[in-house]
């Protein structure tokens, strides 16, 4: 089509809606569904709206109905508030609707063009029209409240001019144009005028290209967020709209081609999965179109992708993304394994202070993490609990059993807790340590994978205990770390599922940094809580030689014996004590005496 009949074409575009919303410009004069699908809807009361419709006539239509039409109306922006925008092609002319069911009096000024053949609702209704100057004005005043059209021609000047509306509900202050200024301002329409349309073709500036998890249409401007799992799909959707913000209408050659190990099919977002790594359609681009989204899928089965897809229209890039699809798990990585109680799987949900998560009611207690990737590194999530078992060449008298807690693994982010899953094991009824493996057989594949030996050890409740400083003595300020070792009846490090209960603590001139502990706080793996402390007191501190007590109460009112750690405290300047001094004294006292005498022994020989 050449581009003289393309204009002659385009300046046949108008509408017939009420509604505001966006226009095609059209190559040929065909109705736009988008606005067809809204041309019932009707301004409000006290609503100005421009008749947005597709108009093939040629002519305006002037009614304050459904059927008004404008001419050559090539955009219209959403709104229908005081900021309302739009373009038209030099030489058409706007419909504007005003729906009234309160006020007598409506009136419409303009900063060019000119308003002609008002109408009301009702042919019983009365109108009188009172034009300004120029006709740029034009007043309609009435006996009763009544809904009203009229017809601005836009100027043949190209440019921009504002076209306002006006109205008032009080028959007596706004009667002729001389006191519009009483009436309120219902709509201003800040309208470009164009010598002739641009071309149908897109503009990036106002298209939309986004990524995608689900099938269908476009419904966000923005790309996913989510992740794809083995054997999902990714989609990108684009929206190719012209100049003036409109859907493209005319069909051109949209081409995509993919790197990287996937396929990609295109369609409305509803096709099937494609074979191949180039695809190529005919069309318009435009949202809701036959060819507005691609699908991207896993070129092997069960392996990892990023993939890179890029859309053209007609040999300009439309957009490029990059996205990811997770393969099946191929490796599994245990964490954070605790020592469990003799006789069982006790749990205790303060050993992993795993917290609450979507569909499971609470905090998961278990013993370890287990987190699945695939050969990338990328996590993977998996189907359920029942696809991990314990490697039965693992099992022994110590360790008997292992199993996942049902709320496996829902994120496939590092940094949310729920990319791991949460296992527990099961100890004998002797202590001991068994090295021990997890398995895990994707539902989806059958392929089943192993994870590295760990070690597993079982041991009974914390009995007694012991407590020392990393440090014999310290100077004011310094960092003090105190380790507890607890350990059970039979001598064997306690477990960390039970606790030992509250204590108490008394250590001259230390003060705590950490917690003390509550009485549900819970030993590490070898059976050792520790506790952080500053050297010094905000009154300082007197050097010397201390010793602590460490008293937890639970365990020592059966068995356990009171803690008492020594350390010495220093200021960090002179320490030497009265007691050194006089030692040193006495020491140099000696020393001169015996030179003396070794002396007076020399002199006798001669």
């Amino acid at each position: 089509m050449s581009k003289t009949t393309l204009r002659k074409r385009i300046s046949l575009v108008a509408v017939t809606a009420l509604t505001a919303g966006l226009i095609s410009v059209v190559a040929a004069p065909v109705a736009n569904a988008n606005i067809v699908a809204q041309t019932t809807i009707m301004p409000a009361d006290g609503e100005m709206k421009v008749a947005t419709g597709s108009n093939t006539t040629g002519a305006t239509v002037v009614a304050a109905s459904t059927s008004a039409l404008s001419l050559g109306l090539i955009y219209k922006d959403p709104t229908t508030s005081t900021a309302q925008t739009a373009t038209v092609v030099s030489g058409g002319a706007l419909v504007l609707i005003v729906a009234n069911t309160t006020a007598t009096t409506t009136a419409f000024s303009a900063t060019g063009g000119t308003f002609s053949g008002p109408v009301t609702l009702g042919a019983s209704a009365s109108l009188t029209p009172e034009y300004g100057l120029g006709l740029s004005s034009v007043a309609l005043t009435g006996t009763a409240a009544t809904s009203v059209a009229i017809r601005w021609a836009a100027p043949t000047t190209a440019g921009t001019y504002t076209v306002t509306g006006v109205r008032s509900t009080n028959a007596t202050n706004f009667t002729t144009l001389a006191n519009i200024s009483n009436g309120t301002t219902i709509g201003n329409v800040v309208v470009t005028v164009v010598a002739s349309a641009a071309a149908d073709v897109p503009s990036l500036a106002f298209s939309s290209c986004v990524t995608d998890t689900a099938s269908g249409a476009q419904t966000s401007t923005a790309d996913s967020t989510s992740s794809v799992t083995n054997g999902g799909s990714w989609y990108v959707k684009w929206a190719l709209n012209n100049a003036y913000q409109s859907p493209v209408s005319t069909s051109g050659n949209i081409v995509a081609t993919v790197s990287g190990d996937a396929n990609i099919s295109i369609g409305d977002g509803s096709q099937a999965a494609g074979t191949g790594k180039t695809v190529v359609a005919f069309g318009t681009g435009a949202a809701g179109s036959s060819f507005d989204a691609l699908r991207i899928t896993q070129a092997t089965a069960g392996a990892p992708v990023t993939a890179t897809v890029t859309v053209t229209f007609n040999g300009v890039t439309v957009c490029t993304k990059t996205v990811s699809i997770s393969g099946v798990a191929a490796s599994i990585a245990i964490t954070d394994v605790a020592t469990v109680d003799l006789g069982g799987a006790v749990t205790n949900q303060n050993w992993l202070n795993d917290p609450t998560g979507v569909g499971t009611g609470g905090s998961r207690a278990g013993h370890y993490y287990i987190t699945l990737r695939d050969s990338a590194g990328n996590i993977v999530t998996p189907a359920s609990s029942g696809e991990f078992s314990m490697d039965p060449t693992t099992t022994t008298t110590i360790v008997t059993a292992m199993a996942v807690n049902s709320a496996v693994a829902t994120s496939t982010s590092s940094s949310s807790s729920f990319s791991k899953s949460v296992g527990t094991f099961t100890c004998g009824p002797v202590a001991g340590s068994s090295s021990v493996k997890l398995r895990h057989t994707s539902s989806a594949t059958g392929v089943t994978i192993t994870s590295p030996a760990f070690t597993a050890r079982c041991a009974d409740d914390p009995y007694t205990y012991t407590a020392s400083f990393d440090k014999a003595s310290y100077t004011q300020g310094e960092i003090a770390t105190l380790s507890v070792q607890f350990l059970d009846s039979k001598g064997n490090k306690a477990n960390s599922v039970d606790a030992p209960g509250a204590v108490t603590m008394i250590l001259p001139f230390m003060t705590l940094v950490s917690s003390t502990g509550s009485a549900t706080a819970l030993p590490k793996a070898d059976g050792v809580m520790s506790y952080t402390m500053t050297v010094g007191t905000t009154v300082g501190l007197t050097p010397g030689t201390y010793t602590g007590v460490i008293d937890f109460t639970a365990l020592t009112d059966v068995a356990a014996v009171k803690a008492t750690p020594t350390y010495r405290i220093t200021t960090g300047g002179d320490t030497t004590t009265n007691a050194e001094v006089l030692k040193s004294i006495v020491a140099l006292i000696a020393s001169i005496n015996k030179q003396i005498q070794a002396l007076q022994k020399l002199i006798l020989r001669r």
